[in-house]
């Protein structure tokens, strides 16, 4: 008994050092969720467009969940940021009271919401079975830029996609990663 003892001790020590020394698999890093690099810095691209907005849905993704934002023609100007403030253009009303979540994203794009047909304040999304999202609040549209507030669980890493159509439309996706 004390043989085998010794064996499994020997065998264990060996392991450790192997391990130590390189001759074992054990990562350095662990690989990024779902192989998501987006990071949670400020995106900002594309001109102002005179594309109407028409709809805003969500989605959910095994790994992130999405915002969609469809328009009547070609609109690809946005900027979206965390912050602790989300003003509305025009007014200067701060969202984030009124927008579920613990991290807020003020979406800006450039197009107007004229035929959107929601109000300033506007709970405009159900979110209630996302993983991440919490809330999406219109906050309006002033000299052809759109806010909202889009509430969600924490400051997690997230990408924005142009998409064309259908047909003449177009779209912004807003994905925010599940996690980091």
């Amino acid at each position: 008994m004390r043989t085998f003892r010794r064996g499994v001790v020997s065998a264990l020590v060996a392991g450790v050092v192997m391990a130590v020394a390189g001759g074992g698999a054990i990562p350095a890093v662990a690989a990024p969720f779902c192989g998501i690099t987006w990071g949670s810095g400020e995106k900002t691209a594309g001109d102002l467009s005179t594309a109407g907005l028409l709809d805003v849905r969500t989605g959910r993704h095994e790994c992130w969940d999405r915002v969609v934002f469809e328009f009547d023609g070609a609109a690809q100007g946005y900027s979206v940021a965390y912050g602790t403030q989300v003003l509305t253009d025009g007014q200067g009303l701060d969202l984030v009271p009124y927008t579920a979540g613990t991290a807020w994203l003020r979406v800006s794009l450039r197009a107007p919401s004229l035929t959107f047909g929601a109000i300033s304040g506007e709970h405009v999304a159900a979110v209630v079975p996302y993983d991440t999202l919490r809330d999406v609040v219109y906050g309006g549209t002033f000299e052809g830029y759109s806010t909202f507030a889009v509430g969600v669980r924490a400051r997690l890493p997230f990408r924005i996609l142009t998409l064309p159509g259908p047909a003449t439309h177009s779209r912004i996706a807003l994905d925010i990663a599940h996690r980091w």
